[in-house]
């Protein structure tokens, strides 16, 4: 399959991953990470073996996409939901005070 990533185009097939990865330990796993073979790998450690290119030349967006299309199993870290806005002074108080029993 041809991809291009970091800007430079890549023929990149399922078989050549597996065996470029054969025997790379994988690092620790802080983000996104991609399943070659039994292992599973950060997106930039994948992405450094197979292209040979420095981590900071090409972006996740890059590897996974292409990972993804040769059909490995690809993992995104789930990202922060925005925080709840804080509440104003009076509804702080109020939710302090508690509301008021119906009667």
């Amino acid at each position: 399959m041809r991809c291009v990533i970091a800007r430079f185009p890549f023929e990149l097939t399922k078989s050549g991953v597996l065996d470029s990865m054969k025997g790379v330990k994988p690092e620790q796993i802080v983000g996104d990470s991609v399943t070659v073979g039994r292992r599973t790998y950060p997106v930039k450690q994948v992405g450094e073996v197979v292209t040979r290119q420095d981590r900071r030349d090409f972006s996740t967006a890059e590897v996974l996409r292409a990972m993804d299309k040769l059909g490995f199993t690809c993992r995104s870290v789930p990202r922060a939901a925005a925080p709840a806005p804080a509440l104003s002074p009076l509804q702080h108080a109020s939710a302090m005070l508690g509301s008021p029993a119906s009667a």
